[in-house]
């Protein structure tokens, strides 16, 4: 079997393809794997850094804020979408695939629709509650539209031929035990909170958990973990002009970066968050009741209606950023603590949405596709 895939930009369009690829070569450890991204873009690291040949090609978003910067490179794409088609035909030819898979991002646009042009079945993968620009495009001729959220297909032409797959989720988030992980953490009976803003951080989110952190310094009452990102190391400076000496607070526990985020998720009672695709497939996979704020600088304002779709089903509460202050954020916290089976019932409900079996049924779904064709 030989795979192609395309996608990139984020780590929400790059991981869920390498899960697709590393499960499929689990199945099948003959199947040939190459993967297709954006010259410059993070793929270009993170998927040879998994074990899997890549090639680039040149490639750029459309700018939507009107400035002469963004008009001229808004020209420069117009080119690009041109010799980006060039290369891809060129690649897919050299390459031979039996199937082309699309994860999302601007790269897969020119690479699934030279492959479609190539009577070569094509398959997308979106993994967000509201679908990208070139999903949308793609899904109206690609042999399946696999969605990670079901509220994904109103978004989409009724020619889609949609299937429900979910995101796939990491078998150390699905088999992290949550009394297991408390007791390595060396954590007692009180609720643990677990906050982040994502890898590089969130100055809105930091800014609201500090306030929480200074009251839970006070009182005692919570346990924290908290991954202030990247761009965040003024974080541990504003605690300590706030009172706060992290030394004397066993309670509260302040990183850059959560390396052992399955272990943290498993023996959280609450998680603070943004709204990412995979990160909200990881929620549901351990059950966990959430607060989510919807990062507002993303593409389509996606988070939002990820959020929502938790929402709408009584698995998450929805704390949008221009509401965000750490009285806000403060008073939110009191309120669900206050009312235990409010928290219950939501890591209830989120656990029911929880898809586990995603890289399952992606993989029956390739090799149905393959089989008519």
């Amino acid at each position: 079997m030989r795979i192609l895939f395309a996608g990139g930009g984020t780590a929400g369009h790059i991981n869920p393809a390498l899960a697709i690829a590393g499960y499929v070569c689990e199945k099948e450890p003959d199947a040939q794997i190459l993967f297709i991204g954006a010259k410059g873009g993070m793929e270009e690291r993170l998927i040879p850094a998994a074990g899997f040949y890549f090639k680039s090609i040149t490639i750029s978003g459309f700018q939507r804020k009107l400035s002469l910067k963004n008009v001229k490179r808004n020209i420069g794409t117009i080119v690009h979408i041109v010799t980006s088609s060039i290369e891809a035909r060129k690649m897919i030819r050299d390459f031979q695939p039996d199937i082309c898979i699309g994860t999302g991002g601007y790269v897969a646009g020119p690479v699934l629709r030279e492959a479609m042009k190539m009577k070569i079945p094509a398959l997308i993968h979106e993994q967000n509650a509201y679908p990208g620009i070139t999903n949308k495009m793609l899904s109206k001729n690609a042999d399946k539209t696999m969605l990670a959220v079901a509220d994904a297909q109103k978004f989409l032409a009724p020619s889609a031929k949609c299937v429900l797959t979910g995101n796939p989720v990491r078998q150390a988030v699905i088999r992290a035990d949550r009394e297991a992980c408390r007791k390595a953490l060396g954590l007692d009976d009180r609720p643990l909170i677990l906050s982040f803003g994502g890898s590089q951080g969130a100055r809105k989110i930091n800014e609201a958990m500090a306030e929480l952190l200074v009251k839970s310094a006070k009182t005692g009452r919570f346990q924290h973990i908290h991954g202030y990102g990247q761009w965040g190391g003024w974080f541990p400076d504003l605690l300590k002009e706030k009172g706060v000496n992290l030394s004397e607070r066993p309670n509260i526990d302040v990183r850059e970066y959560i390396h052992n985020m399955p272990e943290c998720l498993a023996a959280a009672d609450l998680v603070i968050c943004r709204a990412g695709a995979i990160t909200l497939s990881e929620l549901q996979a351990q059950g966990k009741a959430s607060i989510l704020i919807p990062s507002p600088n993303v593409a389509e304002n996606h988070q939002y209606h990820n959020a929502m779709a938790m929402v709408d089903r009584h698995a998450a509460v929805i704390l949008e950023e221009k509401d965000l202050s750490g009285a806000a954020l403060c008073k939110l916290v009191d309120e669900l603590f206050e009312n235990p089976d409010t928290i219950r019932s939501l890591g209830k409900n989120a656990r029911a949405m929880a898809i586990l079996d995603a890289n399952q049924r992606i993989y029956k779904i390739i090799k149905e596709v393959l089989a008519g064709n």
